[in-house]
This record gives C-alpha cells, sequence and structure tokens, in this order.
C-alpha cells in the first residue's frame, strides 16, 4: 500500500502517532522536497523517525513516480509531505497514478498552511481563493493569480498567498544547456511578496490593493519561533520577518472588528493600522 503522510508545519515531532507507525513499519520511506520544507534538516528527522529517508525531489515525483510506486502494491511505501498530503496537486497525481496501477493508497493527514493561518486571529471561513506568488525576473512577470485576488476582494474575503521556493531548481541558462547544474535554494519573503504585489497593481492599475491596503506577513507557521506582523502593504515591503517559510494574507473589506482586535497586537505601527482600518475595513 502506498501511504500518503502529512508531516504537519514546523518539526519532526508535528508528525501523527498514526503516520509515525506508518512510517516505522514501511518498506521504504520517501520525503517530498520540494513544495515546501520543515524547519528541521533530514537528519533530525531520520533521528526522531528511526528510518532512513530517501530524498524526493521535483523530477523524482513529477517523473519517476513509478519508482516511487514500484512494489507498493505487496509492501508498504510511504511517502511524506510537509503540511497535508492534499496541500499540492503533484501529490493528487501520484495517488492518480496509484490507482491506475490498481496500489491501495492511504492517507494520513496533518496540520497546514490553509488550516493553520488561523493562527493570524483571521476566520477561516472568511477567506476565498487562495493564490500563490512567484519569483519575478526581468522578463517574466505572471500576474494571472492578480484576478482570482480582484474575484476575492469584490465580495470582501481575505487572500492567503503561498510564497514561492526555488528548492535544486538549474538557472534558464544551465536549462537551456541541458546542464544539471543547480541553483541555491531561495525562499520568498512577506517582504518580496508584498513588493511584487505592489508592483503588479502599479503595472495593471486596478485599483485593488494599494501601499495602504492590510496584509498580515507570517512567518515559521506553527513553530516555537513563529512571528507575524500585520501593516500596509508598503509597510511589509519593506519588513523583516526572518528565516523562512513566509506566507501573506491580504485583508478583504469584510474583516470584523474581532479580526482586528486580534491582529492589530501585531501592527507595525498601531496609529497606521486604525488609520486605514477605518477607511477601508469593517465593510460589507
Amino acid at each position: 500500500m502506498l501511504f500518503v503522510v502529512g508531516l504537519g508545519l514546523a518539526d519532526e515531532m508535528d508528525i501523527t502517532v498514526k503516520g509515525l507507525n506508518v512510517v516505522k513499519a514501511a518498506c521504504r520511506v520517501y520525503l517530498e522536497a520540494y513544495t515546501s520544507i520543515l524547519l528541521v534538516d533530514k537528519d533530525k528527522l531520520e533521528s526522531y523517525y528511526g528510518r532512513p529517508l530517501i530524498l524526493a525531489d521535483r523530477e523524482m515525483v513529477e517523473s519517476s513516480s513509478d519508482e516511487i510506486l514500484a512494489g507498493a502494491a505487496t509492501d508498504d511505501v510511504a511517502f511524506l509531505v510537509v503540511g497535508d498530503p492534499f496541500g499540492a496537486t503533484t501529490h493528487t497525481d501520484l495517488l492518480l497514478r496509484a490507482r491506475e496501477l490498481k496500489i491501495p493508497a492511504k492517507t494520513i493527514h496533518n496540520a497546514s498552511i490553509m488550516s493553520a493561518v488561523g493562527a493570524t486571529g483571521l476566520q477561516l471561513y472568511n477567506f476565498g481563493q487562495t493564490v500563490s506568488m512567484v519569483f519575478f525576473t526581468d522578463t517574466w512577470k505572471p500576474s494571472s493569480f492578480y484576478d482570482r485576488i480582484k474575484e476575492n476582494r469584490q465580495i470582501g474575503l481575505h487572500t492567503l498567498m503561498l510564497l514561492d521556493i526555488k528548492v535544486k531548481e538549474p538557472s534558464m541558462e544551465n536549462l537551456a544547456r541541458g546542464r544539471k547544474i543547480y541553483e541555491p535554494p531561495r525562499y520568498m519573503t512577506a517582504g518580496q511578496c508584498a513588493a511584487q504585489m505592489l508592483e503588479i497593481e502599479e503595472d495593471r492599475g486596478e485599483g485593488e490593493y494599494g501601499p495602504d491596503s492590510l496584509a498580515v506577513g507570517v512567518a515559521r507557521l506553527g513553530s516555537d519561533h513563529q512571528r507575524m506582523a500585520a501593516g500596509t502593504l508598503k509597510q511589509m515591503s519593506e519588513s523583516d520577518l526572518g528565516p523562512p517559510l513566509h506566507s501573506l494574507v491580504l485583508l478583504g473589506r469584510r474583516a470584523h472588528d474581532l479580526e482586528r482586535d486580534y491582529i492589530r497586537e501585531y501592527a507595525v505601527d498601531e496609529k497606521t493600522f486604525d488609520k486605514c482600518w477605518e477607511e477601508q475595513y469593517g465593510k460589507q
């Protein structure tokens, strides 16, 4: 059987008891290592789980899934995923491939950013569509996500923005030359996301989220060192929330006073926060 096991958000102890039992009993254990990361390294996971882990990078998962599934019809294979197994479409693809091969599969869920973002004090049922922000380049600045943000904004809902990570990826030059030389890992910050959001807003000129729009930055959610900051997009673009991983939430107009009271604790500047709230938020 194929077991797809969620690891939670932060460290080796976030795995569930059920998930840990699967890991200890499996014939092989893969660690998916490109859609997200834990805040501890592979060695610490292996020590806690009592098992060696096989790193599964993008190339293996997307192009060599049959290698992961080999023997899973008769033996148990565990595939470990940061957060919850259904937090990335890649994992759905793997389960579909197992179904095609008549391999039984089971999912063991865990916390993910999609639910844990409620730790900001923003109510989960006030969130709309989630979007992703990728690193811009000089020649590539995709903005299709903006339309989803606009739809959320029009009905007053918050938008959770998941931020780009680059792990074991070649540069464009190396890719063009067919060389498997990889760039150092990069993790987008809430500040970089806010700056790119303002850049797209300036390019499109639709006025959905400007420099005075409020946002909440989140870093290392679920860890003992998690950090949050609330402020305008301009303030957030200049913020430093420390090491990865980061996310950013754009506030919707229907934000409730209870949400305001909670996130105000994280305000970069309370006077600015109060002024922006009074002008733009708490309205249907």
